[in-house]
Parts: C-alpha cells; structure tokens; sequence
C-alpha cells in the first residue's frame, strides 16, 4: 500500500510546480526514465469522472486510462507523473511525487463538479449522466476572458484546460482557467485555487451561459 501524505506547506514545491501538477490528467505515460533512487508509488487512483467510450488517437483514449468496474477514468500514479515530468525536460522532485499528485487530483475533481453543475438538467441524467470525451491543457494561451481580465489589471491564470464533455451523444466544450487562490489567513501552509469553468463560446455555449446570467436574478 503507498504511503498517504497532507497537502504540505507549498514553500518545499518549486515556484513553477503548481502549473505542472495541473497537467491534464491522463497525459502521463508509464515509459522512461525511470525514477531517481526514491521508490514512488505505482498505485493509481480512480477518478469520479465517467470516460465517454470515444475513439481518437490521443492518449486519453489509451484503455489503461479507464477503470474496467466503474469506466472512469484513472488518473496517472506517482511514478508515471514523475516519468512524465521527466520527459517533458522539466526537474522534478521525487519527493515531491506524493503532495503533487494528490492536488492534481483534487483540483481535477473539483473542475468535473462544476461541470457537472453546468451539465445539470440538460437531459444527460437519461444516459447515466455527462462523460468526460477528451482534454487538453496549455498554460500559454490565455483565453479571450482571461486577456480581457489581465488588461483590465487583474492577474493572468497560471495554466487553461479544454474539455470535451459527452452529453449522450452531444459534445460540449467547456474551458477552464485555473487562478493561484487567495491565502487564508486561519491556515497559511494550505493551497488555494480558484478555477473558472464555464462552457466555450459556441451556440449552445453562449445559451447556457445567458440562462446561467439570467438565472441568477430569480
């Protein structure tokens, strides 16, 4: 069984961690290199996100990213974020592994909950409810609110994910900026997050966010 550990104080993480902890979560292979001399955990947990049964050739269609009792999805072990990481030229810590991963993890929970809000009542409960399709993450394209938001002095998001959502049948794109939260004053060492999710621009898209706006006046 691996060992479980608390969210530590973030000052061990290095600065720019916390946007690589947010890569999407099924982009993380199980090749080499192999980890330093620290054992890291193999084990992987299983997402509450539902994996739409999707054909593509991206690796988030590879099976091995799906849970054969529940079909959600599984997101990557310890090692297999560390070997990522390592692939991608970047210089992760090993002993870093087990707080980064969690968050990746919770953060990810967190953004299918608000899916799952904007999805409510929208006739996806006749087909056992939405399914996650497909992802895709990049920190360095701001979206057009994001850059609205940054000219009129506020702070850019530090990473953007892209979200295909099946609604039995129907795709829906949704998009997510992920913001460094404000510290709480009670709990310093804990992380804050603040993530803005929100369906794309599209018809449908542009319908929902007006029913959500108008919605909220009643």
């Amino acid at each position: 069984k691996c060992p479980t550990q608390k969210i530590p104080n973030p000052s061990p993480l290095p600065e720019q961690t916390h946007v690589r902890y947010l890569t999407p979560l099924a982009q993380h292979g199980s090749g080499h290199p192999k980890p330093s001399n620290l054992k890291l955990c193999v084990e992987r947990e299983v997402s509450t996100i539902p994996r739409a049964n999707t054909e593509g050739s991206n690796s988030e269609h590879d099976p091995r990213y799906q849970d054969p009792r529940s079909g959600n999805w599984i997101y990557p072990s310890e090692e297999m974020f560390f070997n990522a990481m390592k692939r991608k030229d970047w210089d992760p810590r090993a002993e870093d592994m087990r707080a980064i991963v969690p968050i990746h993890n919770a953060v990810n929970e967190r953004a299918w909950k608000e899916i799952k809000q904007w999805e409510a009542g929208r006739g996806s409960e006749k087909c056992g409810g939405p399914k996650l399709a497909s992802f895709s993450g990049d920190s360095q394209k701001l979206t057009p609110k994001a850059r609205l938001m940054v000219l009129l002095g506020y702070q850019a998001p530090f990473d953007r994910h892209d979200w295909t959502v099946d609604r039995c049948g129907k795709k829906i794109d949704y998009v997510i900026d992920f913001y460094s939260g404000k510290p709480d004053p009670k709990r310093p060492e804990a992380l804050s997050f603040y993530l803005d999710v929100r369906p794309k621009l599209s018809p449908e898209g542009a319908w929902m966010r007006m029913q959500r706006w108008a919605g909220s006046f009643f």
